[in-house]
């Protein structure tokens, strides 16, 4: 089911001038994953592991609307020339939403592990889509089979399209592969580490964001120009701007870098409130970019000058952890925070609000799209309930979730967490 939210709820404006894009938009109850704007610059689509897409129109600052269709987090979006945007999700489904429609025009079952990169060829025909089920495909958005692209030991985590039609992936087993535009293997570049995302340039060229903090700009051959140490934390996001002279990339630090492509030299650096960077996505001009994060916030920056527009938000959410200090079971939920929130403000992330989770029906928090599996099983959730899920495993006791495998093994602290939960979601 798609559902429709008013925009009134979901975004607060900094400032809204006539004629300019609001500062920052909000909306998401989880990091922004994936972020990317229409050519004609009217639009922006977003992502979040809450689960959502937004469309927003960025001239008036607001969300025309929520949409709800993967199972799982919205890792990557990308906008279409024709004003049409794409959704990948953690399902490995790929969506094609119309501006103005509530339903997706298309959805195509791409992967079968989570997509987590999109890229469109120029022409608006084809997407290529980067999953953690270990490949890459070329999908016709006017049907047919798609071109799949294997040769990746373990997640693929970037995907571009080069001028020259031929594709670009990054993996986590330290390659980048550069296929052939028919889908045969041309180059392998090892560079021996984990890499998070590619981009490409007009003139071929490629940059790439690892796991050690480093950008490194390629030549369209593979061979590797210029070597940008960025920070000590993993670079997670890339974009290029469109006449590809700029490259930003945000780090896992909170960190942006607006890195010339051409001499490799970092023009300067953005700290923003120091939460990690999941997205970036420059504007069709060139002159802003814009970032989604950890804060669930969209942030727009001037590309000339590194300096925000619209005031900066540095104070960090409220952490309810915070009540509850020197809390055993505080302590253990740490783990379980990056997916689940526990005030009545907090919303969904990748996981559902636990707030008022005692007393509640498994799959029935409002707004969280849960695993058809899920809505059949007759559990409540209450202090045996919830730790019989940690004694066994989420797996086992509730067979079909999206819940990471984890369990509890010590009694003390399961019956820690789940005191906290009961106290802290109340």
């Amino acid at each position: 089911m798609i559902r429709l939210l008013l925009p009134l709820f979901a975004l607060v404006l900094s400032i809204a001038l006539p004629g300019v894009v609001a500062a920052e938009l909000r909306g998401h109850g989880g990091p922004v994953r994936a972020l990317a704007l229409s050519l004609d610059r009217k639009l922006a689509m977003s992502g979040s592991f809450d689960q959502s897409a937004i469309l927003w129109d960025l001239e008036r600052g607001v969300a025309l609307a929520v949409l709800r269709l993967h199972n799982g987090a919205v890792n990557a979006v990308a906008a279409l020339p024709d004003g049409r945007f794409a959704t990948g999700g953690e399902d490995g489904r790929i969506a094609v939403w119309e501006p103005g429609k509530t339903e997706p025009q298309s959805v195509l079952a791409a992967h079968e592990g989570p997509i987590v990169a999109l890229s469109m060829s120029s022409d608006g025909k084809r997407i290529a889509s980067a999953s953690w089920d270990g490949t890459a495909r070329v999908t016709s958005l006017t049907g047919g089979e798609p071109r799949v692209l294997k040769g990746h030991q373990g997640q693929v985590n970037g995907v571009a399209f080069l001028p020259d039609g031929r594709i670009a992936t990054a993996g986590y087993d330290g390659t980048l592969r550069l296929w052939s535009a028919d889908g045969a293997e041309a180059t392998v570049v090892t560079l021996g580490l984990p890499l998070n995302s590619v981009v490409a340039a007009p003139n071929g060229e490629i940059a790439i964001g690892g796991a050690d903090g480093a950008l490194r700009i390629l030549d369209a051959r593979g061979e590797v120009r210029h070597k940008v140490e960025l920070g000590p934390t993993p670079i997670l996001a890339l974009g290029i701007s469109p006449n590809g002279t700029k490259i930003a990339a945000g780090a896992i630090g909170g960190a942006v870098a607006l890195v010339e492509r051409e001499s490799g030299k970092i023009d300067f650096t953005i700290n923003g409130p120091g939460f990690p960077v999941w997205s970036l996505a420059f504007s069709p001009d060139g002159r802003e970019l814009f970032t989604g994060g950890a804060d669930r916030i969209i942030r727009r920056w001037d590309v000339a000058t590194g300096e925000h527009i619209g005031p900066v938000v540095l104070s960090k959410p409220e952490d309810p952890r915070t009540v509850f200090a020197g809390d055993r079971g505080a302590e253990v939920f740490q783990a379980c925070a990056a997916c689940h929130t526990l005030t009545p403000d907090g919303g969904n992330r990748a996981g559902p609000t636990l707030h008022g989770v005692f007393g509640r029906r498994i799959a029935t928090a409002p707004g969280y799209n849960f695993s058809p599996a899920l809505k059949d099983l007759d559990i409540v959730w209450g202090r045996e309930t919830i730790a019989r899920l940690f004694e066994i495993g989420p797996s086992r006791y509730t067979p079909g979730t999206k819940m990471p495998e984890q369990t509890i093994n010590n009694p003390a602290d399961r019956e820690a967490l789940v005191s906290f939960i009961e106290k802290a979601t109340r």
